[in-house]
């Protein structure tokens, strides 16, 4: 549990300091990255929603055993984004910058982890 419990309070660490700037970066990654945004709700959409996980990773983190379940989602979410960066990858429509969002990868896989230690420990009948 204590395994399930580092990595999850990790993850959503990691995801705030990673998420947070990107409210103040809407321009930067337009010149960065041409074409410019041109649909800002699908961008901050897109930040919200992540951080909105990062809080869902804290509470699991706070009791891994009582939000066990929430670990599967947890990790579509994280094998999701990285299977999609390989695809946009592979088809040339992002270059290797972008790609540092393969860590969810190396997260998801620490989540699976995770899972397979907590799931058999017993949970306290409330």
């Amino acid at each position: 549990m204590k395994f399930a419990r580092i990595v999850f309070w990790l993850a959503g660490a990691w995801g705030f300091l990673v998420l947070t700037p990107m409210y103040f970066l809407y321009d930067t990654v337009g010149r960065q990255t041409p074409p410019p945004l041109t649909h800002p709700g699908f961008y901050y959409g897109f930040v919200g929603v992540g951080l909105a996980w990062q809080l869902a990773f804290f509470f699991i983190g706070s009791d891994p055993v009582r939000y066990c379940p929430m670990m599967i989602p947890a990790m579509a979410e994280k094998f999701l984004y990285g299977a999609t960066l390989v695809v946009l990858y592979l088809q040339g429509r992002i270059g290797p910058k972008e790609m540092f969002g393969m860590a969810d990868i190396i997260l998801g896989l620490f989540f699976v982890m995770a899972f397979w230690r907590t799931r058999a420990l017993p949970r306290n009948s409330a």
